[in-house]
């Protein structure tokens, strides 16, 4: 369990009792901003600025995308900001159509499979063998509100295996901060998925890359 708490000096004079109620629910829900009363329910999405551009033939016959643990704030519908790093909050009328962890990969699944990057693309735990294994870690998604209306900032850490020789073959960073529009739950939203698609611009040309140069590699 996340306990994740804004600092006293940043919330409104709240009664005590209400305070304790909040920290023993093992996570405190405030709102940035002007936020309808009423509950959203707000898709991460790919939100890629131009149109993918289909690959003549396919680098591999199969690829399997496993989601990796990273930041507890990708493992829960609820989504997340800051107004003081290291301390977070979640948005209290708003939450995720599905947890991050299990919608980034399925995103980086279909975005693969629209290059034509590999003849089979799966995620982990669907019935598909693979040889080659990308791993995604989301190790930063969030609201960033110290100066409003704040930046979407997404970290992603990805690796590539060779599941023959269970070999590490590559590994990289990518971290992306898009500015929203507004300092409320569904301008965070659609930054990040913004963000999202900046990091995929970003993935594929150097998966593409590393295959390539693998493929070239002599075999020993």
């Amino acid at each position: 369990m996340t306990f994740t708490v804004r600092p006293l000096a940043l919330l409104p004079a709240l009664p005590l009792a209400l305070l304790l109620a909040f920290a023993l629910s093992g996570c405190v829900s405030l709102e940035v901003g002007n936020e309808p009363a009423t509950q959203l329910h707000l898709a991460l999405r790919d939100d890629a600025q131009a149109p993918v551009q289909r690959l003549a033939q396919p680098l591999l016959p199969a690829l399997l995308i496993q989601a990796q643990p990273g930041t507890a704030m990708a493992d829960t519908l609820s989504i997340a900001f800051t107004r003081r790093e290291p301390v977070f909050g979640y948005y209290q009328f708003a939450s995720w159509v599905d947890r991050p962890v299990r919608q980034l990969p399925r995103l980086l699944q279909q975005r693969l499979q629209a290059r034509g990057l590999a003849t089979a693309v799966g995620v982990q735990g669907e019935p598909m063998r693979a040889d080659w294994l990308l791993t995604l870690r989301i190790d930063a998604l969030h609201h960033d509100v110290r100066t409003e209306p704040g930046r979407a900032r997404l970290a992603l850490a990805v690796e590539l295996f060779d599941r023959r020789s269970q070999t590490r073959l590559a590994q990289q960073r990518f971290a992306v901060d898009i500015a929203a529009e507004r300092a409320d739950s569904t301008a965070a939203a659609l930054a990040m998925s913004q963000a999202v698609g900046q990091s995929f611009d970003q993935l594929l040309p150097w998966l593409e890359a590393e295959l390539q140069r693998l493929k070239a590699a002599p075999k020993t």
